[in-house]
This record gives C-alpha cells, structure tokens and sequence, in this order.
C-alpha cells in the first residue's frame, strides 16, 4: 500500500458573511472541509462563532488575520488598507503596528473561547515583508503552531495562477530576511500548501479532483473559499459565485469518493 497523505481542507473567510459561514459548515458537515480560518471583525464574526459551538466542535479553527479588508480593531497608522502592500515592499510599515493589530485580533478570537489550530491571512497579507517578521513572532509567543507558509506550486500549463504563486514565492523569500532564526523554524513546519489554481478556475472540480490526485508526501493544506452569495458578500468581496463554484464542487460525490479511497487522510491541524 502507498503510504498516506495528511491533508487540511481549509476554508479562509469563515466570519466574512452568513453565506460563506452557511457554506463553510455545509462542507464540514460533508466531510470535505476540516479546518477554518476565522476573521474576527468581518460582519458575521458572532454568527460563525455560535454555528462552529452548535454545529462543528470538531472544526479546527484558526486565524485569518485581516490586515487588508475590514476595519482594524486597533490604532495602526503605518497599515493603511489601500496601500498595504506598496508600503510593505518600500519598507514603510511599522512592525510594532503589525504585531498590536495581530495580538487584538488574536485576543478576539481567543475570547470567545476558540484556541486557534493556526494563523494564515486574508489575500496572504502575511508573506509580505515587514509584515511576516511580526505576524511569525507574535504566533510564535502565543504557542499557535501553524503559519501558513503559502507556497503554491507553479506550472507552465497555468499562467496565470503560476504568476500569482512566483509572486507569493519572492515575497516570502524577501519577508524571511527579517524573521528570527527561531521563528523560522516553526515557519518551516508548516505544511505543504495547494490551492491557488482552484480559485475562479471554470474547471474548479476537475482541478480539486488532480490535486487530490498528485498530493505530495507528508501533509498539506488545501486552501478553498467555500460559500453562498449574499448581500452581506456583495457589499465587502467580488469572490462571490466562485465561493458557489467551489462549494459544489466540494459537494460533488466525486470528491467525497476520492477522499475514502484510502490513500488520503483529512484531518485538522490539531492532528498533525
């Protein structure tokens, strides 16, 4: 027998919208989604908290930290939201702002009872530099043991999405100089990472069904964006029915079928 693969299903935005909360759970429930990242000052922060407590003890539930989107949840004067990565890469951000805005939303999430699996970032706002040093800290103080370490692999038979992930590769290279020598060890622990070329790809399902397929030794995190459309979304994200494309295609039977066929393990990231 082959050995087996670990893999977390993680769905980002939980807390972004009813409709991506609705989805979210739906997935969990089918047994194709193991793991969360939690947006604690999105609209639908309370509502997803109270469905993970009724409906999913056994979600794993970690941070997404949202430094580019909604409203900070404290005072960061060298993180404007517009110009975010602009400032990064010019070396204009403050870490101190980095690491009081990350500990807020952190303190957020850990009082409403949830001790998160592991921390990861809306649009991977953590991979840039001036920002990782902070953000791998900060994880690193609170005892959380996983960051996301958001490195796609690319492929001449995606452009497109390949640009995305050699982009993601030079920003975290560049971001690494900055970090500890300590932090980055628990940086390399975390596990391998897919997920990039399923976003907005007409072909979502077919494309989940290869990755499933080609998953490399050891564990990886497959990031979905899972949801339903909804007024709450509409005001905030333009990822909107291609939440609803990936969310049937998380629902397809042939998935569900794949992930039992015994050479795949899902789990969360408290499990590995």
């Amino acid at each position: 027998m082959p050995p087996v693969r670990l893999l977390v299903i993680n769905a980002d935005d939980l807390g972004f919208a009813p409709g991506v909360n609705r989805g979210i759970l739906e997935a969990h429930a089918a047994g194709t989604v193991s793991s969360a990242s939690m947006m604690v000052a999105a609209p639908a922060f309370g509502d997803a908290v109270e469905r993970v407590r009724s409906e999913a003890p056994k979600l794993g539930v970690g941070l997404h930290l949202d430094l580019v989107a909604g409203r900070p949840l404290t005072s960061v004067p060298s993180l404007p939201l517009d110009a975010l990565a602009r400032r990064a890469l010019a070396g204009q951000v403050d870490a101190a702002d980095v690491r009081r805005e990350c500990e807020a939303q952190l303190a957020a999430l850990t009082a409403v009872g949830i001790k998160p699996t592991h921390i990861d970032s809306h649009r991977h706002a953590h991979a840039m530099p001036g920002i990782l040093p902070a953000v791998a800290a900060m994880a690193y103080d609170a005892q959380v043991p996983v960051v996301r370490r958001p490195l796609d692999s690319p492929s001449l038979l995606d452009p497109l999405a390949s640009t995305k992930m050699l982009v993601l590769h030079a920003a975290w290279r560049t971001a690494l100089h900055g970090v500890a020598p300590a932090h980055r060890a628990l940086l390399a622990r975390a596990p391998h990472f897919r997920g990039i070329a399923l976003q907005g790809a007409p072909d979502v399902c077919v494309r989940l069904l290869a990755t499933l397929d080609h998953l490399p030794l050891g564990v990886t995190e497959l990031m979905m964006h899972p949801g339903y459309d909804d007024a709450v979304l509409a005001e905030q994200d333009p990822y909107r029915a291609e939440r609803e494309a990936e969310m049937k295609a998380l629902l397809e039977p042939a998935v569900s079928k794949r992930l039992t066929r015994g050479d795949v393990r899902v789990v969360s990231f408290r499990e590995i």
